[in-house]
Formats: C-alpha cells, structure tokens, sequence
C-alpha cells in the first residue's frame, strides 16, 4: 500500500515520524482521506507591492491574500483517480478569515520520474511546480519546491526567477500536545519573503473506498502535462 509521497521518498519516508507517516500514507491503495483541523497562528505577507499578485492568485484558490493571526483553518487530504487516470492526492485548504473564507487548492500526483511530486495549484491547475520531500534528523518532514511552469492551451513555459518563488514546508508532529506543527515560506531570491504561515492542527482519518470525491474540492479543469 504504496502512496504517491513514499513512492517519491523512497527508503527516507521510513525515517518519519510515525504519524507524519500515516498522514502521508494517504493514496487509493490505503484508502484513506485525512482531515486536519487546527488554527494557523499567523498568515503573513511580504513587501506591500506583493498584495496584488496575492489578489489575483486568490481569484483561482491560489495562496491567500490576506494576514491575520489565530485563523482557524481546514485541510483535505483526499485521494482520487484525475481525467488522465492518475493517482491524485488533494491539498484544499480553507482559511476562516474574517469576512470571508479563503481556499488555497493544490493537487499532488506523482512525477514519471518517480523521485518527485508534480503539485498543481488552482482551480484551474495553470501553474505547476515539482516538490522535493525529504525526512529530517528528528522525523520531521521538509518539503522544497523546484521548477514552477505554467501552462494554458499551447502554452508551457517555465517560470522566471525574477517574478517566481521558492516554497518551503515544514510539518511535524508534536507528540507532548498531539497535534501536527506546520510552517510555510515563500521566497523570491531577489525580493525576499513573500508569503507564509505558521500554525497546527490535529487529524483524523476517513475510509473512501467506493466513495466519491465530494462536490468542489477538484478542480475546473485538469491538467494533462507533467
């Protein structure tokens, strides 16, 4: 019962923390979905010239264009079979900020090259990036991002440095509180950081064998190019 991010780990997945091993344990032949339920203690943005793009990403479910602190939040983990057949692992996560929820929508499948996960983000999935897992020393589990394309109808293009980012996730499990920590950050190489958050959550796990993938948490339109 092999899930896509064990597959792309290889033997480091076994240095996790047992309970970041379940979470990522999610996928068709265990399963599985997991929930997770916390609050994030703080969402936050760079420099006031990056608050447009966040805008405009948010149109697609793409990162969250406003901070606040003590944000309760929601994340899906579901797996399901994409248009192309292709193990896909959900990561939409809802943001509870005043006024108004913010999604930010990801879908992870596995890399033909077996090494990496593709993650494509959105509703519309235009943007694409690959993800490097990797276990550290303590079981904790750090997740690099590498080369982001984007692509719609003909188009597929790498995107430049100058206007991209680098994503860092890192998740871990506090066993004194039960609950899992995660932290994010977003960096430009010439303009900083951009956007992040910090916070926790605990899990729980649902049986989806024979179920349906329930209404809104896939996208609009897949993308078929790894």
């Amino acid at each position: 019962m092999t899930s896509i991010f064990e597959t792309a780990m290889g033997p480091g997945f076994h240095r996790l923390h047992p309970a970041l091993r379940r979470r990522f344990s999610v996928g068709l032949a265990g399963g599985e979905a997991c929930t997770g339920r916390g609050v994030m203690d703080r969402i936050w943005h760079g420099p006031a010239f990056v608050r447009p793009f966040l805008a405009l990403g948010a149109t697609r479910n793409i990162l969250v264009p406003r901070a606040g602190r003590n944000i309760p939040f929601v994340i899906e983990n579901v797996p399901y079979a994409d248009t192309f057949g292709r193990e896909t692992v959900s990561f939409v996560r809802t943001f509870d900020l005043p006024g108004r929820a913010r999604r930010f929508d990801a879908q992870m499948v596995l890399d033909p090259r077996g090494d990496r996960v593709l993650d494509y983000l959105g509703t519309h999935q235009h943007l694409a990036s690959e993800l490097h897992f990797h276990a550290e020393p303590d079981g904790s589990l750090l997740i690099r991002s590498g080369e982001h394309r984007f692509r719609e109808g003909p188009v597929d293009v790498r995107v430049p440095e100058l206007v991209g980012a680098t994503a860092e996730v890192r998740e871990s499990y506090d066993d004194a509180a039960g609950r899992f920590r995660i932290r994010v950050r977003v960096v430009n190489r010439w303009f900083g950081p951009l956007f992040g958050y910090e916070g926790s959550f605990t899990a729980s796990y649902t049986d989806v064998r024979g179920r349906s993938v329930r209404a809104g948490l896939r996208p609009v339109r897949e993308e078929a190019r790894a």
